[in-house]
Order: structure tokens, then sequence, then C-alpha cells
């Protein structure tokens, strides 16, 4: 059974929504955290008065990020009130998330330059509803003076790193849960609902359980067409959507450190398909290089001790993997592709926040590049940001694609949420680098959605059929 946040608060503005407690419960126990930050603990039994019979001594990142932010020493399974850097909406739950801020009768958001909303999902507008929705977030950003992210710009998550708003050490929250993908730059990012951004909004706070956290090193040598996606599907494979329910995935190991930003982007924004709260990897030089010129702010990376206590420790040697693909209806249901080579595929997509940077279309263009689109089936490309749409411009790639018939969408969510721009038709397959494959996604449950790599995805588009990238001849090392 899981906690519930309940909001004591007046609507009537002269009293104010600060003059009012949260309270959170779970069966019998009762939490009330007071305006003062403290948490009081009530009913039969709680997480913390469990806990702290036994003595812990190093801490994971997760735990020292949520120490950092409460300003007080906090374990695995506490409950704190923390400080919250940056908070992120979309136009999916982001107008819900104004309406409730408007109830707390606020006449103005903690801090204008920590909240961003996105205009990413139903963009370009498909019917006049989705356009209604970002009028009043317009009027909304207008009103109070946060970031916009305007449609067209990008998806919500890519512009919050590409723009530096992502941080390391920071704790981050945003109406989407794949949130998670900002652990990339060693930050506890996770998805909040409407209700629980709406608090943030108003008092740059929110109360978190610290989850426990699992750690996972991937090490060796990658073998020809293996990438982080068929690192990340394995994890699903071994996990399931349920294995990591509430937990930090910390991921690291000599394999991740050779990565690229884009790629780590792809393992943690899959983390929450496992169930996790959150994911996280160290600051590197990597990390560094990339924040140099982006960052908003002075940050502060954090690193687990080497005492830090696990729920579990594993190590994956990627020399023993191939690739990897999921398999109708579950983003878990991971197979080796060698296992269903000839699977007849009409639609492929490349792109949207899991695999839509710049390296990933690189690394489907050495699979293009010399051929040609089978015959019945589509290719749709979307890169996740204006910025990188730009990029592919200008080095010649969105031109390869164009001249092998790709249709080029929108920097957006539309076809991976099923909103729009590749809706599939009944009984159609298609191969997506995207991350869920659930019956409804891409907008039809009654097609087949595989999730693959960029390599798989376009080595399906060339092939007409699921095929593993080498057997086209090409060199994908």
């Amino acid at each position: 059974m899981g906690w519930y946040l309940g909001c004591l608060h007046s609507l009537d503005p002269a009293v104010g929504y600060q003059n009012r407690p949260w309270v959170m419960m779970r069966g019998q126990d009762v939490v009330r955290v007071s305006d003062s930050g403290e948490v009081i603990l009530a009913g039969t039994r709680s997480v913390n008065s469990q806990l702290k019979r036994g003595v812990r001594m190093g801490k994971t990142i997760a735990e020292k990020i949520l120490s950092r932010k409460a300003n007080e020493d906090v374990k695995a399974y506490d409950l704190v009130v923390a400080e919250v850097d940056m908070v992120m909406g979309t136009d999916t739950n982001g107008p819900t998330a104004m309406e409730y801020f408007r109830k707390l009768g606020k006449e103005q958001v903690f801090d204008p330059k920590r909240i961003a909303f996105a205009l990413d999902h139903l963009y370009p507008c498909p019917t006049a509803a989705a356009a209604n929705i970002h009028h009043v977030m317009r009027e909304f950003v207008s009103e109070y003076g946060v970031i916009l992210f305007e449609g067209g710009e990008g998806i919500g998550h890519q512009l919050m790193v590409e723009m530096g708003y992502v941080l390391p050490g920071e704790l981050i929250v945003a109406t989407d849960s794949h949130t998670t993908t900002y652990g990339a730059f060693n930050s506890f990012g996770t998805g909040f609902g409407s209700a629980e951004a709406a608090v943030v909004m108003a008092t740059g706070k929110s109360w978190f359980r610290v989850p426990g956290t699992v750690r996972v090193d991937f090490t060796g040598e990658f073998a020809p067409g293996v990438v982080s996606k068929d690192m990340v599907l394995y994890l699903l494979g071994r996990f399931g959507t349920r294995g990591l329910l509430y937990k930090a995935l910390e991921i690291g190991g000599d394999a991740v450190a050779r990565l690229s930003m884009a790629e780590r982007m792809t393992i943690t924004n899959m983390a929450v398909e496992m169930g996790a709260k959150t994911a996280v990897m160290d600051c590197d030089q990597i990390t560094l290089q990339y924040l140099e010129e982006r960052a908003k702010r002075d940050f502060t990376p954090v690193e687990a001790d080497d005492d830090a206590v696990y729920e579990e420790r594993i190590t994956v040697d990627v020399s023993d993997l191939e690739p990897m693909v999921a398999l109708p209806h579950s983003p878990s249901n991971v197979v080796p592709v060698s296992e269903v080579c000839g699977t007849r595929v009409d639609q492929v997509l490349i792109g949207y926040c899991t695999n839509g940077r710049y390296e990933d279309f690189v690394a489907a263009a050495k699979v293009l590049n010399g051929n040609k689109l089978a015959r019945r089936t589509r290719l749709i490309i979307c890169p996740a940001s204006r910025a990188v749409y730009q990029k592919l411009v200008q080095s010649g790639l969105m031109e390869l694609f164009l001249s092998l018939g790709a249709a080029i969408a929108s920097p957006g969510c539309g076809a991976c949420a099923g909103y729009h721009t590749g809706i599939l038709a009944d009984g159609e397959v298609c191969l997506a680098t995207t991350n869920r494959n659930f019956k409804g996604r891409i907008g039809n449950p009654k097609a087949d959605i595989y999730l693959g790599s960029p390599l798989t995805a376009a080595a399906a588009a060339v092939a007409g059929e699921i095929i593993a990238p080498d057997q086209l001849g090409v060199n994908v090392a």
C-alpha cells in the first residue's frame, strides 16, 4: 500500500495554504508535515521508527542528494521535506497543476526561474481541445512569469537538459514519468502528479520517502551492434516492470563511463519502466564538459560513499550482451533480436525522448546510408529538440533521411504518446526507439509495438522485418 498526500488547505485566500500542514497516510500510519518542515509521526507504526532500529554507515547518491535538500542526515525509507531545485510541467498534466496552483490562493510562485512548462505532447495541435490547452498554458506563463518551452522547441526533458536546468546534485521533479532521465546528470529526477507539482510551485518544497538503492555496474567491451538501449532493455528483462518499485537505480561501471551523455540518458530515461523512483549516475568529465557552457546555476556533484549500503548490487558484462528487442505488450518482454528475426515491420519510429539525440541519428545513419527503405515499411524521424533538428540539417543527415523517403516529425512526443503524426492501423507492427509498447501506445490498442535501438530500428526499416543490424553487412561497431 502506498503513501497518500492530503493537502489540508483552505481555498480562502485570506487563510492561505501555508497555514495548514500536509498529511501523509498509509494504512494506519499518519505523518504530518508542519509549516516549519517538521515531520511529525503518529499512528500504530511508521517507516522512520522501523528503520532507525539499525545503524547504517555510508550513503548512496540518492541518500546524499535528499540529505542535502532536506538539510538533515537521512537514510533509505526516512520521510523528509526537501527543497526542490526545478519543477517542469508538460501539456498533459501541467494544465491540471496550474489549476491546483490557482486553488491554493497564492499570488506568485516560489521562484519563476525554477518553474518551466513545455508544449511538447500536443504540438502541432491535432485538435481544437489541444489548442485550447496550449492557450491556457500560455496565459498562465504570462501571468506568473515562469519559463515556457514553446511548441516546436522540443520535448521538455531534452530542453531541460540542453538549456542547463538539470545539474549534478540537484532535486528536480516534473509532471511526466520519464523525469528519471535527469539522473544521467547526477541529479535526482522523478515524476510528480499535478497536485504535488502545484505544491512545489507554491512552496519550492515537497515530501519524499528516501528510496532504497539498487546498484548496477556495467563492465567490459561492447559487441558490434550493442548500444545503451540494449543495456537498459537487458535490465528491463531482468527486473521486470515492478522489480525496482520505488527504488533508486544507481548506475556505473567502466562501460558506462565510456558512454556519451546522449547514451546515458537513454538508460536513465527507461528506469521508470522498471518501477524506479529515480535513476542516478556519477558526474565525470563527460558530464562536466556537456554542462560547461549550459549550466544555469552553480552546482556541486554527489558521489556514493565507498561503504554505501545497497539493497542489491549486480555487475553486467556488456560483452555478453547482443542487440535486444522488447516484444508486445510490455517493455520488460525482452528477448535477443536473433529470436524474432523475420517479424514483419510496417512502420519504424526513430527519435523522441529516449533516442532522439544527434548521436542516435548518427547510429541509425550507419545502417541507412547506401540502403533503401523496404517497399512496404514507413520511416518516421523525430528529433528530440529543434537544436537536434538543426544539427541534422547542418550535418547532412536530414538530407539522407529525406532522400530515403522518411517523414520528419516536429520535435515533440506526438506518435510515441499516441496523439498524432504516426498513429498505427489495426494489426500493424511498429518497431520504435521509444520507451513504452503497452497496448494503445502509438494510438491503437490493436497494433503491435516492438522496442529497440536506433541501429535495430534502422535495420528493420531497410529489411522490412526485424533483423540484427550486423546482418545487413554494414559496420555497426
